[in-house]
């Protein structure tokens, strides 16, 4: 029935999704997922998980990646509205420690597909916001990784309004930097 816009990115691998919205006076409807539409735009992986969060203005969740199980990640917001970022975490990828980021709100109703290996996360603009993502594998405890979300040398330009008070959970003020994170990296640490 709808079929999807894929913008592409400055980082290879990442996507910005519009779907086709059909309304009228009654509100609208939407695919927000078919397969056969997203493996025609390039995007033929298979999701197994969905999760869902709910989160208050000026909370920042990440950089979050997984280590051992990394995971495809397609995100949107359902209430709301985030700065949803994604960082450049693959080895020899020209993009290493590049970061895009792109805004996911009720009203735009835009997508952002994150390939394996990105570190991810998002601030809430809103007063309130849902998020949805599905995740192409399961959740595995204990094999989270993150970056600081301010770390200088990725240079995130988050859109955060000078009357904000940002709320990061205890391991998000604990995340070291990129730099940190290739040493280990080349080390095997991780």
């Amino acid at each position: 029935m709808g079929k999807i816009t894929v913008e592409t990115c400055e980082i290879e691998g990442l996507k910005v999704i519009t779907p086709t919205v059909f309304g009228d006076n009654r509100g609208y409807f939407m695919e927000t997922y078919n397969y056969n539409d997203f493996k025609e735009a390039g995007i033929p992986e298979v999701f197994v998980q969905d999760n869902q969060s709910s989160s208050s203005r000026g909370v920042l969740r990440g950089l979050h990646f997984q280590k051992a199980f990394p995971q495809d990640k397609l995100v949107r917001v359902v209430r709301g509205c985030v700065w949803d970022v994604a960082v450049d975490l693959r080895e020899g990828s020209a993009t290493y420690g590049q970061w895009f980021g792109v805004e996911l709100s009720e009203e735009n109703k835009k997508q952002f597909f994150i390939p394996k290996n990105f570190a991810h996360g998002f601030v809430v603009l809103s007063d309130h916001a849902e998020f949805c993502y599905k995740c192409s594998d399961f959740y595995h405890p204990n094999d989270e990784g993150g970056l600081a979300w301010n770390d200088p040398d990725i240079g995130v330009a988050w859109p955060i309004p000078e009357d904000m008070s940002l709320i990061l959970s205890e391991k998000d003020q604990k995340w070291g930097g990129i730099r940190e994170y290739t040493m280990k990296k080349q080390q095997g640490a991780l």
